[in-house]
């Protein structure tokens, strides 16, 4: 087919690799514009997205918006048979829906209709879910309310985001060539009316632990918020980003030590940190970090 291919992060990549691979045409390639980063954060870093697409040859396009008449022209002069979205991050106007001949398919990482939205994946393992996976969806105005056309289910087990969002990334890939090798066979359906939610934008606010939730509950925050924005504690005005913990059969005040291993009294039972960062320091597991910062029994986080 015919394709033009929309997204940005990581978590896109797979599928635009997939497409290259399976023999499709990929006319061109939308993504988020290049954004400031680097080491003294003023050089312009492409998209993940942006940067395959040139290693292939491809023709990358990032508007700001796709509501002037301009763009969307220009998009419908591709004369496309079909466009592929996967984490694009703009809301694509009806008249870009309607431009390509067989409309915009979108790959989106739950199962739908829970977890609609921008952050399913991280809302998903916060909420405790057992299972989530991969829907292939018709796009239509509505946020991720189009009807389904394929869908896969993975278990989350104890993965955190940054684990879950590479395997649904290789698995949505998979789940998109295959709906594509069978389109013509394919029956769109909609979407249940009951079970759905909505998982917003995740805050960086959102990120900071509170120890007066369930030790269970906090270890899926930790999960949840890794590798980005990475879950913390502050001690003595400084951040600590908590990479990996584990829930521990103990009790105390919570937000307090209750010995010299860096284990934490939570609202009901406890967390052990087994990976951590300081600010502006490499990653290391925890008994490391003690070994030059001894963080003593009773000490209370903030």
């Amino acid at each position: 087919m015919r394709v033009i291919f929309m997204g940005t992060p990581e978590f896109a990549v797979p599928a635009l690799v997939a497409l290259v691979e399976a023999g499709h045409e990929v006319l061109a390639v939308y993504s988020q514009p290049p954004r400031a980063g680097g080491r003294r954060g003023n050089e312009l870093t492409p998209s993940p997205v942006h940067k395959e697409a040139q290693v292939r040859g491809i023709e990358v396009r990032h508007p700001v918006s796709l509501k002037g008449a301009d763009e969307q022209t220009a998009f419908a002069a591709l004369d496309a048979d079909i466009a592929v979205v996967a984490a694009y991050g703009l809301i694509l106007p009806q008249a870009v829906l309607d431009a390509p001949r067989l409309g915009c398919l979108n790959i989106h990482a739950s199962i739908l209709p829970r977890w609609r939205g921008a952050a399913p994946i991280q809302r998903a393992i916060l909420a405790g879910d057992p299972t989530t996976g991969i829907t292939i969806m018709q796009m239509e105005a509505g946020l991720d309310t189009g009807p389904m056309l394929a869908t896969l289910r993975t278990v989350i087990d104890a993965k955190n985001a940054g684990e879950l969002t590479a395997e649904l990334a290789d698995k949505g890939a998979q789940l998109l060539i295959g709906t594509l090798r069978d389109l013509a066979v394919h029956r769109a359906v909609r979407q249940p009316e009951d079970g759905v939610t909505y998982a917003r934008k995740i805050d960086k606010a959102e990120a900071q632990i509170d120890f007066t939730q369930e030790a269970e509950q906090v270890e899926r925050h930790v999960r949840a918020f890794m590798p980005a924005p990475g879950a913390f504690f502050v001690l003595d005005g400084e951040r600590y980003k908590v990479l990996a913990a584990q829930v521990i059969d103990a009790a105390g005040e919570p937000g307090v030590t209750l010995d010299e291993a860096l284990t934490i009294a939570c609202g009901d039972g406890a967390l052990r940190i087994t990976r951590i960062q300081r600010a502006g320091k490499p990653a290391m597991d925890s008994a490391d970090l003690l070994r030059g910062r001894p963080i003593a029994a009773g000490t209370r986080l903030g």
